[in-house]
């Protein structure tokens, strides 16, 4: 019998795919889900794929390599699309895509399919990586693009008529679009859609309101080497161990909440709540043990790609040979930001309380506004002399 690698969160939409693909293919399905920290009930996942006939259910612990290999990298560019989205569900999607590809030649399943919609942005990057490590040799099925279902209410109706168990949200409604990792959550849809309608506070899941916050002002400590974090507080940490502690000193200050309207790549606009809080800290550190640590030319050479870089990352680019050039530029000189940044925490904002580094960039002597002789100031009237002559060059 022919076989699907399906990525499967054990959700209402992927488990209507699951049928749909069954009744439609004529295949059997392997049920493959990525654990990169979501929200995630095995046991459920598990329970669901079996009710729907599924024989084999693949689930991956993936949460290490996924900070490794693909937050840390972003973490290092300062990518933000359009100067705010630190890319959360971006950046899942390839690895996702990759593993999912292993899968299927493994079991030598002839398609590969996703639970991305017809207007969203991830059947884009689902099928960029599925085109990358599948060569275009496996079928993509993109069910929200061939089947005749056109709404949510489209999809109850069919998960009611297939015996599916349709999820609540804590208001007792049909749930938001919500994708989450270890990095962080979005929410889209229902009053969102409609820009003028304030964010409901129940739908944060994992950041409390600044409001509700502590009045206590916070501390933490965050060790770069080689511009990765690798301790918080003295304490070394492996990758998933140190977002995981940084999300939770973030999110009980009220930090790394986003109310976005973004341009999607296949040309709409949608609002979407993004929450981000050990990212926010990760990226507001970095950058702060950089801004000590490295030369004004590199440093403002990665400003300058950054945005190229984030919109490759948004647009589903992750394995293309102009993000991983550009990486190079940006790890160039990684080697150099190795440090500490003490931060300080109170009701959704971060203040920079110090930096600590061995690092010769920056010099005590040569900023000093006491009287030296490290600093010739004839040579700044030099300097002024002549960009006062590029003022009316073209």
């Amino acid at each position: 019998m022919k076989k699907i690698v399906l990525a499967y969160s054990g959700g209402l939409d992927t488990s209507i795919i699951l049928r749909w693909l069954q009744e439609n293919y004529k295949a059997e399905v392997i049920a493959y889900t990525s654990d990169i920290g979501q929200m995630i009930d095995k046991k459920k996942i598990i329970k669901n794929a079996k009710k729907l006939g599924v024989k084999k259910i693949i689930i991956e612990d993936l949460k290490d390599i996924f900070v490794k290999d693909y937050v840390f990298p972003m973490i290092r560019a300062h990518a933000k699309y359009e100067g705010v989205y630190l890319l959360g569900t971006s950046i899942a999607r390839p690895l996702i895509a990759k593993r999912q590809i292993a899968v299927a030649k493994k079991f030598k399943a002839f398609a590969v399919s996703h639970g991305a919609t017809g207007k969203g942005n991830d059947q884009v990057r689902f099928e960029l990586g599925y085109a990358y490590f599948g060569k275009n040799k496996i079928k993509t099925i993109a069910p929200w693009r061939e089947w005749k279902l056109q709404s949510r209410e489209d999809l109850i109706r069919y998960a009611k008529k297939n015996n599916i168990s349709i999820p609540k949200d804590k208001k007792g409604a049909s749930p938001f679009s919500v994708d989450d990792n270890i990095f962080h959550t979005s929410t889209e849809g229902k009053v969102l859609e409609n820009p003028r309608n304030s964010a409901p506070e129940f739908i944060h899941q994992r950041t409390i309101s600044p409001q509700k916050a502590p009045n206590k002002f916070s501390k933490v400590k965050i060790t770069f080497k080689n511009s990765d974090p690798v301790a918080i507080n003295g304490k070394r940490l492996g990758p998933e161990k140190l977002l995981n502690k940084l999300n939770y000193l973030a999110g009980k200050n009220g930090i790394g909440r986003v109310d976005l309207v973004e341009n999607r790549f296949i040309g709409i606009k949608s609002r979407g709540i993004y929450e981000t809080p050990g990212g926010t800290l990760l990226y507001k550190a970095h950058r702060a043990i950089e801004s000590v640590t490295l030369d004004k030319q590199t440093a403002h050479e990665k400003e300058r790609i950054m945005p190229v870089y984030a919109e490759l990352v948004y647009n589903g680019y992750w394995f293309s040979k102009k993000r991983l050039k550009l990486q190079k530029i940006i790890d160039k000189k990684r080697n150099q930001v190795s440090g500490d940044i003490v931060l300080g925490l109170y009701k959704g904002n971060i203040t920079i309380l110090s930096r600590r580094t061995k690092n010769k960039a920056y010099s005590m002597k040569k900023v000093s506004f006491e009287e030296n002789k490290t600093f010739n100031k004839r040579k700044v009237e030099n300097f002024i002399k002549f960009h006062s002559k590029q003022l009316n060059k073209a």
